[in-house]
């Protein structure tokens, strides 16, 4: 049986970049993202990705691509990618419904998604023997930064989900796997982050190599690639330079975020 991964958050970044590798292992893979004409180019010439429409952040768009599935047959993987932070303001400065659409993203969207994917990967683990479930959450769900508590929070939320679903699944052949990517360099993030401003977001990722989305899409591809009583419960990845959220090596010497 191809294995099928549902990929979310996969019309730019990591999210493209994963669905790219799952399918050159052979996986059947799901590449679902808001942005259709996104997911069009990351399909291209790639015949075992499959582009659907999706919004996390509505139930019924969560609701219909999982019915679609469910018809299609097997699920093995959900790869919960969808997410993103807005601004680098400190609290007293701090956007309200920036950090609401921040937790509906990030929080909520991964939780409509594995509720609702939960039964199809339970009846793909009793053929098969094994499922998974990956949350892409950041090393923001592992310490604060000045100016981060809008993502920090979100990010947190998501890695305790991750973990209480670990514990709630004990027993069953049902893998929860977190993925936890210090500074990358996508097209997106930072650009999404500083709301558009080009500059701000390249200053982030001045002076030293940060990591870049084809690093995070193999360390997903390794995780779910472990043999079937492997898992990888938490996998943190920084790039070299950067010791912390707030500390990273530029140009050979240490700077603050």
């Amino acid at each position: 049986m191809t294995r099928r991964a549902l990929v979310t958050g996969a019309s730019s970044g990591i999210g493209a970049a994963t669905a790219r590798r799952l399918a050159e292992e052979g996986w059947q893979v799901i590449a679902a993202a808001r942005r259709l004409d996104r997911l069009a180019e990351v399909a291209a010439g790639h015949r075992l990705i499959a582009a659907r429409e999706l919004d996390v952040t509505d139930q019924a768009s969560v609701d219909e691509l999982v019915g679609e599935i469910a018809l299609a047959g097997n699920l093995d993987a959900v790869v919960n990618i969808a997410g993103g932070a807005l601004g680098l303001d400190r609290i007293e400065d701090a956007d309200v419904d920036g950090w609401a659409q921040m937790y509906d993203v990030n929080v909520l969207g991964a939780l409509r998604v594995t509720k609702a994917t939960l039964p199809l990967l339970r009846a793909t683990a009793e053929l098969t023997g094994g499922a998974d479930v990956v949350f892409l959450t950041s090393t923001a769900a592992l310490a604060p930064y000045e100016g981060g508590a809008g993502y920090v929070g979100p990010k947190h939320a998501e890695r305790q989900m991750a973990t209480t679903l670990r514990w709630e699944l004990a027993g069953e052949p049902i893998r929860v796997i977190q993925i936890a990517p210090g500074a990358v360099d996508t097209e997106e993030f930072s650009l999404n982050r500083f709301g558009g401003d080009a500059a701000r977001a390249a200053a982030v990722y001045a002076g030293y190599e940060p990591l870049h989305a084809d690093d995070i899409a193999d360390a997903i591809v390794w995780t779910l690639t472990r043999p079937g009583h492997v898992n990888i419960d938490e996998l943190v990845i920084r790039p070299r330079a950067q010791v912390s959220n707030w500390k990273i090596a530029k140009g050979g010497g240490p700077s603050a975020k």
